[in-house]
């Protein structure tokens, strides 16, 4: 049973509420004794000699931070900036003494090496050359990454509440359809900290803003003014892109599949992405959801195509990285992979997001351009 599932069968009785609280309440003690042993100086805070942008939340799971890793990654690799990720690499079968690495020919086969996130966005951002960096301690994947790279910028992933590294600009994604986690810590809500901890943000990026009204959105705003008053907030959405035949490796417009499918994730989000294909003019037959980060199996695989009735099968990009490495004698045909980007509204939100990123990146961006 995953956590959302746990969760809401604890709340729906008087003791299994009282117990949620009670673990809200040592979730808060933990959090806030390791904030303050950072800010006392009691536990020190290292600097490496590059930038450092953090791209965060302050709710678990299901904001779009991965797309938004990629689409700064990606920016910034093609202004021509040497652009680095490092990532904890939550839940990786292999923990390693020394940083993972992957770049080029360094591409691990096995995700569990480095994680399915990080092994993904490996393989998103391959044709701009972003070197992923995988270890638990961030100052230490981050200074083999400026040892290695020489990085001009280094993106933080996930670690607005990680204060071992210091950071030039946390930037915190807030999705639109729960911003705030119902207001109450992990494993009660879904916050990580006290909404307090939105006054360290440098840039606040709402996402899925499309799922909300204008006037739920500008109540998102004052509600984060009222922690952050001088804040930069901007509004991003999710575009499916294309879909990728994975059988046939080849990309497939969104056109190309209409009527009846199947879908499966093991994400922190699944109903967006389920909406998502409806919204597409898919009508989704069977659905199967699983635990965030969850690996596939044979039988898995075996299952989807036997109840699929022969209907395309549709997942994520993080679901397929997954996948056992003998899954193309298993699925032969008709499977596919979403291909999702975030979009930031407006030319002038997006150039606030790029100046957060690397300052004075309109003019090298445009400089470069005209060469």
């Amino acid at each position: 049973m995953d956590l959302e599932k746990t969760r809401d069968a604890f709340k729906n009785n008087f003791l299994g509420r009282g117990v949620l609280w009670v673990l809200s309440q040592f979730y808060s003690l933990g959090a806030a004794l390791n904030k303050f042993l950072y800010t006392h100086h009691w536990r020190k805070t290292y600097s490496v000699n590059t930038r450092v942008v953090c791209i965060g939340n302050i709710t678990a799971g299901g904001t779009g931070k991965t797309t938004a890793v990629l689409l700064a990654a990606r920016t910034l690799a093609q202004a021509g900036i040497r652009t680095a990720i490092i990532s904890r690499g939550y839940k990786r079968a292999v923990k390693d003494k020394n940083p993972v690495v992957l770049f080029d020919d360094e591409l691990e086969n096995n995700w569990t090496t480095a994680g399915d996130e990080p092994f993904m966005m490996s393989r998103s951002l391959a044709d701009v050359k972003v070197p992923i960096v995988i270890h638990k301690d961030r100052y230490l994947a981050a200074t083999e990454a400026l040892r290695r790279f020489k990085s001009q910028i280094i993106l933080l992933d996930d670690g607005f509440q990680h204060f071992r590294l210091k950071r030039d600009v946390d930037i915190v994604l807030i999705d639109a359809r729960n911003p705030f986690g119902d207001k109450r810590l992990l494993p009660y809500g879904t916050l990580r900290e006290n909404l307090k901890g939105l006054s360290r943000a440098n840039l606040i990026l709402i996402t899925h803003s499309d799922h909300v009204d204008a006037r739920r959105l500008e109540d998102i705003r004052d509600q984060i003014r009222l922690i952050n008053e001088d804040v930069q907030i901007l509004s991003a959405v999710h575009k499916p892109d294309h879909y990728f035949d994975i059988c046939e490796s080849k990309k497939v417009p969104l056109t190309a599949l209409k009527g009846e499918a199947g879908a499966f994730s093991a994400i922190g989000e699944p109903g967006g992405f389920e909406d998502t294909l409806r919204k597409l003019g898919l009508t989704l037959t069977k659905v199967w959801r699983y635990p965030d980060h969850r690996r596939y199996t044979d039988f898995d695989l075996k299952n989807f195509m036997e109840l699929s009735g022969g209907a395309p099968l549709i997942t994520t990009f993080k679901d397929f990285v997954k996948f056992p490495d003998n899954w193309r004698d298993i699925l032969n045909k008709n499977v596919y992979v979403l291909s999702i980007n975030m979009e930031i509204k407006g030319k002038k939100e997006f150039e606030v997001f790029t100046e957060a990123l690397y300052p004075n990146f309109t003019k090298l961006a445009g400089g470069k351009s005209k060469k």
